[in-house]
């Protein structure tokens, strides 16, 4: 009785000492197959619609509102059982450590930049990055955060980064991220050097500190952002998007990019992107649809129409599948453009 009575008087003078913390394992599962004419593999396959992650997120109540947080995150195949894309880091995903309190939260390792994050939240098909939406392409206007990361990285991260994601103020948040200028093993941009001299030589360090801002807004069935971005290389990029839901079952949202290559690029070094889109839920099955354009200077637009269905079998599984048409150019200089059907079915489960 004495010691339990020593014990709860310690665990008040020394808040932090007992601590709370907790750690959750979470993670996805995605597999399919699919079809996408009129490309390097045309072929049925098996594939996927949304990245296959397994996570690991914890939380340590420090006392007096302060709480430490982790979060981990690996990328991998499910048809083979490797590592995403093998040049790609073991926690490509997401490898982040920092503290939460009145201030809002602050983190830093390696995660979605301010922008990529916030943008989600007004694509049709959530950011998954299958070919039928819009995340990779049309919705970023083409952009990468990461120009300076090995070949075949992510487009959508900063490493070597800060985080501070604000309180929410009558629905109104403030997300900035700023990152160093760190080599990260990039391949040889010649940008506006030649071979022999490049602008960008392999494995450079960044000509800028990159950063990431974004502000985004939500009261009842309407919500918005407004977020600009400058990579590595000092490409930059604005973006504006909003949503309104006039019923509980239907979602309208838009997204209107500018991208600005004029650091590496001489001419021809703006990109302007829009992309509409839908979601509409109607007991287990909600249908996601949408329409985009990207269109670069001096150069054919990409034109994209999509559609898809969800049928849930539970909290946690779907089943979907996905129809899109694209009509891009093969190559910069194309005078003439490519029509691309893809067609996938699959299975998602949440973990």
């Amino acid at each position: 009785m004495k010691k339990s009575l020593v014990a709860l008087a310690l665990m008040g003078a020394f808040g932090g000492a007992y601590a709370q913390s907790s750690v959750v394992i979470y993670g996805t599962l995605d597999t399919g197959i699919q079809k996408t004419t009129n490309t390097a593999n045309s072929a049925t396959q098996i594939s996927k619609r949304d990245n296959n992650k397994l996570g690991f997120r914890g939380v340590e109540d420090l006392g007096n509102g302060l709480k430490a947080l982790f979060q981990l995150e690996i990328r991998y195949e499910p048809d083979t059982g490797v590592i995403e894309n093998t040049s790609r880091p073991l926690f490509q995903g997401q490898s982040r450590v920092g503290l939460q309190g009145s201030f809002g939260t602050i983190r830093a390792g390696r995660g979605l930049t301010a922008f990529q994050e916030s943008t989600i939240a007004f694509e049709p098909w959530s950011g998954q990055p299958n070919v039928a939406g819009y995340m990779t392409n049309l919705q970023v206007a083409g952009y990468t955060s990461d120009p300076l990361g090995p070949a075949g990285n992510s487009a959508n991260r900063f490493s070597n980064a800060v985080w501070w994601n604000s309180p929410v103020w009558n629905g109104f948040q403030l997300n900035v991220n700023v990152g160093t200028k760190e080599a990260n093993g990039n391949p040889v941009i010649i940008g506006r050097g030649t071979a022999a001299a490049p602008q960008y030589p392999a494995n450079s360090m960044a000509s800028a500190n990159p950063y990431s801002v974004s502000a985004t807004y939500t009261q009842g069935p309407i919500s918005a952002m407004i977020a600009t971005e400058r990579n590595a290389v000092e490409t930059s990029l604005w973006a504006f998007a909003a949503s309104y839901k006039p019923t509980t079952n239907l979602k309208l949202m838009g997204t209107i990019v500018k991208q600005d290559q004029g650091h590496t690029v001489a001419v021809n070094n703006d990109t302007d992107s829009w992309v509409l889109g839908l979601n509409y839920t109607t007991g287990p099955g909600k249908i996601l649809a949408g329409y985009g354009q990207k269109s670069p200077d001096g150069q054919l637009k990409t034109k994209q129409i999509s559609v898809g269905y969800e049928y849930s079998l539970s909290a946690r599984t779907y089943l979907y599948v996905d129809l899109a048409n694209k009509k891009t150019p093969l190559t910069a200089t194309a005078v003439s453009d490519v029509n691309q059907k893809h067609y996938s079915l699959g299975i998602h489960h949440n973990f």
